[in-house]
């Protein structure tokens, strides 16, 4: 008995893999039930090589940034050790959250609130002894800051830009002019004018430039 039931659990692992290489190869059924998730292949199609991080900031009519988060009463953790932000990769809560910071937060009238990202190499996440074994100079962490967005205080789009990723991949477009006569060329699909600004991401230096903190 319990050899038939070693076969028939091996069978019907089997089969589920099986299922999930077919549905993922001819694009069948791959969203049809939540289960799907663990037998598709493209379960981690989303990982990247950087690691990322929001950063909610609150400009004063005195030219002043102060950091709406982390909040004074502390942080919200929903899952993990990452706040809540974190988990809001395209950025579309950030403004209700600085809005309810803002609200119990005592502080001069506010006339602009940006959402910057934060982003490094994941490598430099590698513990030191652990660094020291496959790299031969220090760990020290390079990172890059990227303005998404820009509201004023009623909550309106001042300023959009594209994430980090993206821009990257505009920038080796635009400086690579074969690349873009290929794109011309091979095109067959108009595209509506782009709201998104493309500049030389700048290297973060090691303070923030937010170095005041609300009070509540």
């Amino acid at each position: 008995m319990k050899r038939w039931l070693c076969h028939f659990t091996i069978f019907a692992y089997l089969s589920c893999l099986g299922w999930g290489i077919v549905s993922h190869t001819l694009g069948v059924g791959t969203s049809v039930h939540p289960a799907m998730y663990y037998v598709v292949w493209d379960m981690f199609c989303g990982w990247s090589a950087w690691s990322a991080r929001t950063h909610i900031v609150a400009e004063g009519e005195s030219g002043a940034y102060y950091a709406v988060t982390p909040t004074p009463w502390g942080q919200y953790h929903p899952y993990g050790d990452l706040p809540r932000e974190d988990y809001d990769p395209w950025h579309h809560h950030c403004y209700t959250i600085a809005q309810n910071v803002l609200k119990h937060t005592e502080h001069e009238p506010i006339t602009r609130i940006f959402v910057v990202e934060e982003l490094w190499a994941k490598k430099y996440n590698m513990p030191e002894p652990i660094w020291q074994r496959h790299f031969e100079e220090p760990k020290e962490r390079y990172s890059y800051y990227n303005l998404r967005f820009a509201f004023d205080p009623q909550g309106t789009v001042l300023t959009q830009n594209a994430n980090w990723l993206n821009r990257q991949h505009a920038l080796v477009m635009s400086s690579n002019p074969k690349l873009r006569q290929d794109f011309q060329k091979d095109r067959s699909f108009l595209v509506s004018p782009s709201n998104y600004t493309v500049t030389e991401p700048a290297p973060m230096s090691t303070s923030a430039p937010w170095d005041f903190s609300l009070r509540q």
